[in-house]
């Protein structure tokens, strides 16, 4: 963990819940396609850290994923008023999930990152397939908004796009 990294409580909390700033990167680049201005992964990774970096320091940010993993903990526990387990694991089922994914996506990235939401959704990457239904949504909706980020910095600092 780099000294930027101690300094964030967020990823703290996330490393309690087994995620660390590796996973939220190695799950990005698990989706990197090369574009001009960052053209290597280690391009990309360094500038994903610097994104989620800035996403992690959000309060607001923050709250959704927080409140997101205690639903989820609240779910498996059948606590949430009205949602059966069966309901909660079911196909088609909530859509809680993925609102408060298109909330993070579209709060750090616009159209851009709820566009890049939904390939991460689809696709389910690296610690994605990993969490549960209420927890993937705000994560891999963290990393599309870095993403998108990401490709949006790169395209500015290219005087050539």
């Amino acid at each position: 963990m780099t000294n930027n990294q101690q300094q964030i409580p967020m990823l703290k909390w996330l490393e309690q819940h087994n995620i660390t700033m590796h996973d939220l990167i190695e799950t990005a680049l698990e989706m990197y396609v090369p574009h001009p201005g960052v053209e290597t992964s280690q391009q990309a990774t360094k500038i994903l850290e610097e994104e989620l970096t800035i996403a992690l320091s959000d309060p607001n940010i923050t709250t959704l994923i927080t409140a997101a993993f205690h639903a989820q903990d609240d779910a498996e526990k059948e606590l949430i008023p009205g949602l059966s387990l069966e309901y909660f694991m079911g196909k088609p089922g909530l859509v809680a999930d993925e609102l408060i994914g298109i909330a993070i996506a579209t709060y750090i990235a616009g159209a851009k990152g709820m566009f890049e939401y939904v390939r991460f959704d689809q696709a389910k990457p690296g610690i994605l397939k990993k969490l549960g239904p209420l927890t993937n949504d705000p994560i891999g909706a963290l990393i599309a908004g870095a993403t998108s980020n990401m490709y949006t910095r790169a395209t500015k600092n290219k005087p050539d796009i």
